[in-house]
């Protein structure tokens, strides 16, 4: 009996005690499995874990489009979709935080550090993922990964501050002065030729005492220049001779045209082309554009610390005038170099953005300064080497190139189809005026004809060289009315 009570009370200890941890398992298994709630992103921080246990880092980083942005709630962006991916291969928490003083990172008189950089060296972050460009300054006080993104320094401009004037007669670019000026004589010698050849040739003329030779030197220049022009023109060749010429001819004007047709279609499509800055030289030289960069960033100390004589230049222009051209974000770069003759000076793969999301502004050929975009983290810790390894990985499974091509989508949707669109008047006002003095001579011609005739006919019937020339003139341009009044004479004198 004292045995059968004594199992009765140690089964039911052991099923009250499975029972409350039973209980205690269902209470605590909520805050296992969900996620925190993401804070305001308003007030600068954005929580995201994947569950207890794990360790959670707290991240650093700055607004600028489209890395990281504030949508609702939350932040988004590459560097939001970059940081999530890590977490996830890395098994960590992380609490975003954007940096307090809106900087990227830059050394003081005191060489205390501003930004993301001052804010892990004071152990307020663990890690900075931003667009943070790798340098010798910033790697001697902190540890960089594997750069995430490449990109240089180049120049954004807007459009129509940096568009040339185009030349009138644009139309002949295409082509050098000497090579104009051989086409012209090649086309004399071809049109010679044609005429001395059919002088020459029997099959061409048969009679010269009796019969007229249709290829004179006019007609062999007008035969010549309708075959520039892809038309057909008589007279037509009869000899074997002359229609070897005339082949030649065909061949060389048609691989001209269509050498004509390329250079200029390429011409007026390249924007490049019309740039009168392509290079940081050409900025320097001239009068009518500001140019400035980001205050503290490090492009502005790569100018700094450059031996080049250009970019020496360039700094000392930032410089002197650093309160009217540095400025203190990127948004606020864009929006001045959109809204005033500013040229602003950062880097490359941004810029790219920005021309991609206003079709009105343009980044300049050059680049210089090639560098990278890398996670900041304090020395010696032990997530540096274990992010680089997970950029890489990212890198050769193509997610980075996924996220790049998502995040520089352009949004410049006519860019297309003004680029290939309507030429432009100007383009084509040489071509236009060639058209005008060409039918302006060929009027002329035909009043002097016409002025040659009625003075023949004027003398003929002894009547007024300007009576008969008005005659003729509305006989040409009123046969009717003409017609009846010539006849109404007629019938007067016969009755």
């Amino acid at each position: 009996m004292d045995k059968g009570l004594h199992f009765t009370i140690c089964v039911v200890t052991a099923v009250l005690l499975l029972r409350e941890s039973s209980q205690a398992g269902e209470e605590k298994a909520p805050e296992v499995l969900a996620a925190p709630k993401p804070v305001s992103a308003l007030q600068g921080t954005d929580s995201r874990g994947a569950g207890e246990g794990l360790p959670t880092l707290t991240v650093t980083t700055i607004l600028e489009d489209p890395y990281v942005m504030v949508r609702g709630a939350e932040l988004e962006g590459y560097c939001m979709e970059l940081l999530a991916a890590l977490a996830g291969m890395l098994r960590f928490q992380y609490r975003v935080k954007v940096v307090a003083d809106g900087q990227y990172g830059a050394a003081n008189a005191g060489g205390n550090w501003s930004g993301m950089i001052g804010e892990i060296l004071r152990r307020e972050a663990d890690i900075a993922v931003a667009p943070l460009t790798v340098t010798s300054a910033r790697e001697e006080v902190v540890s960089f990964t594997t750069p995430f993104l490449q990109t240089g320094i180049g120049i954004l401009l807007r459009k129509d501050t940096t568009s040339q004037d185009m030349s009138f007669f644009h139309f002949l670019s295409p082509f050098s002065k000497e090579t104009w000026t051989a086409l012209l004589f090649a086309y004399l010698l071809t049109c010679f030729c044609l005429f001395l050849v059919a002088r020459l040739s029997p099959c061409e003329w048969n009679e010269p005492k009796n019969e007229e030779n249709h290829f004179t030197f006019l007609n062999s220049l007008w035969f010549g220049a309708g075959a520039l022009a892809l038309q057909g023109a008589t007279p037509r060749p009869q000899a074997l001779s002359v229609r070897v010429i005339a082949v030649v001819w065909w061949l060389f004007t048609l691989a001209l045209l269509a050498a004509y047709i390329a250079n200029f279609t390429a011409l007026l499509s390249s924007g490049s082309e019309q740039l009168p800055i392509q290079t940081f030289e050409d900025l320097v030289k001239q009068r009518n554009l500001e140019f400035g960069t980001l205050e503290g960033s490090s492009t502005f100390y790569y100018f700094k610390n450059s031996k080049n004589p250009i970019h020496q230049m360039i700094y000392e222009y930032m410089e002197k005038r650093r309160e009217h051209v540095l400025v203190k974000t990127y948004q606020e770069a864009v929006q001045r170099v959109m809204d005033s003759n500013y040229a602003f000076i950062g880097e490359s793969i941004s810029q790219d953005l920005a021309a991609a999301r206003h079709c009105n502004l343009i980044r300049a050929p050059e680049v210089i300064g090639a560098r990278g975009f890398g996670i900041a983290t304090a020395q010696a810790s032990p997530w540096t080497k274990p992010l680089s390894i997970a950029v890489l990985k990212l890198r050769e499974a193509g997610d980075l190139d996924y996220l790049r091509n998502k995040w520089w989508e352009s949004s410049c949707l006519r860019q297309s189809r003004d680029r290939w669109g309507p030429l432009e008047p100007p383009a084509l006002g040489g071509l236009f005026l060639t058209l005008g003095i060409g039918l302006t001579l060929g009027i002329l011609a035909a009043l002097a004809e016409l002025s040659s005739s009625s003075r023949r006919a004027a003398a003929h019937a002894k009547k007024s060289c300007c009576s008969v020339f008005t005659e003729e003139i509305c006989t040409r341009l009123r046969i009717k009315g003409a017609a009846r009044q010539s006849q109404e004479p007629s019938g007067k004198a016969n009755a």
